[in-house]
C-alpha cells in the first residue's frame, strides 16, 4: 500500500495493487506499529524519519485515522559495549536531524515507572518516535492511492509473471 500510496502521490496513472486475500488480513494485523526512527544509516534514518511525519499528514488527508501517537521511545542498554553502541546510532541520529537524548538509568525508571533499571548502563530517548495502529495506516495508505487513482485489487491470485528482456511486462 505504501508503494501504491507514493508512486499515485508522484502521478503515476497506471498504479495496480494485488492483494492475494483483504487489506491488513496477514502479519499487518498483528504488527506492533513501533515508528522509531534511530536506525544505523543515513538512509535508513531519513525513510524512518519520514514516517514520524508522513502518518499525521495521511491522516488529515485521507479521513482515515492513523491512530499515530507521539509516545516518544527509550532504548536502554544493559552492558558498556550495548551503551557505546546506542551512543554511535545517537550520534549519527543528531547528525540527520532526530531530537535524541542520552539519559540515565534513574531518568529512564522515572520516565516508565514499571521498568527495572538497576541492571542497566544507560538508555536514550527518542521524544518523536511514536506508534500507529497498522492496519488502519494500511488502509489510509489504500484510500490515498485509490484517491489518486490506483487501482486496488484484493483476493487477487496471480498465477504468473510475464517477463520480456529481463523486466516484467505484466502477470495473470
Amino acid at each position: 500500500c505504501s508503494v501504491a500510496y507514493h508512486l499515485a502521490n508522484l502521478g503515476w496513472k497506471d498504479v495496480v495493487l494485488l492483494e492475494r486475500g483483504k487489506l491488513t488480513g496477514g502479519t499487518t494485523w498483528h504488527a506492533a506499529g513501533l515508528v522509531t526512527q534511530l536506525r544505523n544509516s543515513r538512509t535508513l534514518i531519513e525513510i524512518a524519519k519520514y514516517g514520524v511525519e508522513l502518518y499525521p499528514k495521511l491522516e488529515a488527508e485521507t479521513g482515515e485515522a492513523t491512530g499515530f501517537r507521539q509516545t516518544g521511545s527509550i532504548t536502554v542498554a544493559r552492558t558498556e559495549g550495548r551503551m557505546d553502541e546506542l551512543k554511535k546510532i545517537a550520534s549519527l541520529g543528531r547528525a540527520y536531524g532526530i531530537e535524541v537524548e542520552l539519559i540515565s538509568p534513574k531518568e529512564a525508571g522515572e520516565m516508565w515507572p514499571l521498568m527495572r533499571t538497576d541492571d542497566l548502563v544507560g538508555a536514550v530517548y527518542i521524544p518523536k518516535d511514536g506508534q500507529t495502529v497498522p492496519d488502519s495506516t494500511t488502509k489510509a495508505m489504500a484510500m490515498g492511492a485509490a484517491s489518486r487513482g490506483a487501482a486496488i485489487v484484493e483476493n487477487a491470485r496471480v498465477v504468473a509473471v510475464h517477463r520480456r528482456g529481463g523486466a516484467v511486462t505484466g502477470v495473470s
